[in-house]
């Protein structure tokens, strides 16, 4: 062991190691509030001065993350906020936690971590340890991040120390949390590992050190590949199932009763999020470029890509059979916009399609979601609509896209007149005018 990483083992073994997060939203934040809970100093950094500004006030903006915490975490002065990356000179650890989109080619975009690695390498310095959590496609962290910090010419596992560790937060899971949720960590060196390994034995139930970097980051793709797979299986079979007039919802019910063997997953109006819709593009990416295709996550990603569009033709004919009315001019409310129940998470969620296609049709659209006060995303700029007896009657047409558990599902079926549940919310309602995916 060199002497640097001697004196950054022990800074991390007695909590002196100071920490900087780059990229404060639904991995970077929990994050920062767990290492600051355990007694570590931590900055938080991100360009958006709205976010910086709500975490020095102890505000979160973070549905898993309580006000009080962050509160009492800034006035010990355990947690920091910054929009500069001027802290990344006195830090012992870097955490880069920033977005990992698609671009419009459907292309993966590592823009953010490319520029957080810029950052870190103005402030490189030995004795730092970096990690790299954000979702992306194998070999990013040793063919993106080490050449560039290298420019500084000093040496990895020796002056400073590089690691890739995936997120794993699952936003709205009141049982798994940062600080329950096994770590997986891959180093550029065994040293690397052993460091990254060390700090986050520190927050973290379980950690597992892999051989290499690339394991690691593979390994987040293979969760996330394993779910949209699976997904676009039982999404599919949930149309089959309606020709073949068999209700999907209570066939994984009577599957899910055998033991072994079977692991349930539900069909929905689409997916949404970072990771599902995501997340196994990267690895399907990486592979092209290699001369592999991946034909299961592409034929999974155009299985669950159609649903929106399902979802509205659906939509057409239930008000064709049941209510004798045109799409065109009918009024239309959804029930939840964020890709899954009780967050406010937008990302790649298919209530924003379904939304634009009924607009395209002609409908009159409306939406009510307590976690998402507005949406401005391309041509869509609606405001979320109280949700009263009255509107409910107003609506030709109630489609519930994202079951969140505050909706008052007993009134919903009260006084809508045509319901048209997209996600089983209402499996346990018999009347007649309640229609299922």
């Amino acid at each position: 062991m060199s002497r640097v990483a001697e004196i950054l083992a022990k800074k991390i073994s007695s909590k002196k190691a100071r920490i900087a997060i780059i990229g404060q939203g639904y991995v970077g934040l929990p994050l920062a509030n767990a290492f600051a809970s355990h007694g570590f100093r931590v900055t938080g950094i991100d360009l958006d001065a709205r976010k910086i500004s709500m975490i020095q006030k102890g505000v979160s903006y973070i549905e898993d993350i309580s006000s009080a915490s962050l509160t009492k975490l800034v006035k010990q002065k355990r947690l920091f906020a910054s929009c500069s990356y001027e802290p990344l000179r006195d830090s012992d650890v870097v955490i880069v936690c920033v977005p990992t989109p698609l671009n419009r080619a459907k292309d993966p975009d590592i823009s953010f971590i490319v520029s957080a690695t810029e950052a870190i390498l103005q402030h490189l310095h030995p004795g730092q340890l970096i990690i790299l959590e954000s979702t992306t496609y194998p070999g990013t962290t040793e063919e993106v991040i080490l050449p560039t910090l290298e420019k500084s010419r000093l040496k990895v596992g020796h002056d400073f120390f590089l690691c890739f560790s995936p997120e794993r937060i699952d936003p709205g899971n009141p049982n798994f949390h940062t600080q329950n949720i096994p770590k997986v960590v891959g180093g550029v060196t065994p040293q690397c590992a052993k460091l990254a390994a060390s700090l986050y034995e520190k927050i973290t139930t379980s950690v597992l050190k892999v051989s290499s970097c690339r394991t690691a980051e593979m390994s987040k793709l293979l969760e996330n590949t394993f779910r949209i797979v699976n997904i676009g299986l039982i999404n599919e079979l949930a149309r089959a199932a309606s020709s073949l007039k068999v209700n999907i919802w209570e066939v994984i019910e009577a599957a899910k009763t055998k033991p072994f063997g079977f692991m349930p997953f539900y069909p929905g109006p689409g997916i949404g999020g970072h990771c599902i819709g995501v997340d196994p593009i990267y690895l399907s990416w990486k592979a092209k470029i290699s001369g592999f295709d991946l034909h299961f996550i592409e034929l999974a990603r155009r299985l669950n890509s159609e649903m929106p569009h399902h979802v509205v033709s659906q939509a057409v004919y239930t008000l064709n059979q049941y209510a004798h009315k045109a799409i065109s001019r009918s009024k239309v409310m959804l029930l939840g916009v964020s890709y899954k129940k009780d967050v406010s998470d937008i990302r790649e969620s298919p209530a924003l399609d379904i939304l634009q296609a009924l607009q395209g049709l002609g409908a009159k659209i409306a939406y009510h979601d307590p976690y998402v006060p507005q949406i401005q995303n391309d041509s869509l700029s609606l405001k979320s609509s109280p949700l009263s007896p009255k509107i409910l009657k107003e609506q030709d047409l109630v489609i519930l896209t994202t079951d969140h558990t505050c909706f008052a599902y007993r009134s919903i079926v009260k006084h809508a007149h045509l319901i048209y549940d997209t996600r089983n919310a209402l499996k346990h309602f018999k009347e007649p005018h309640i229609m299922r995916l």
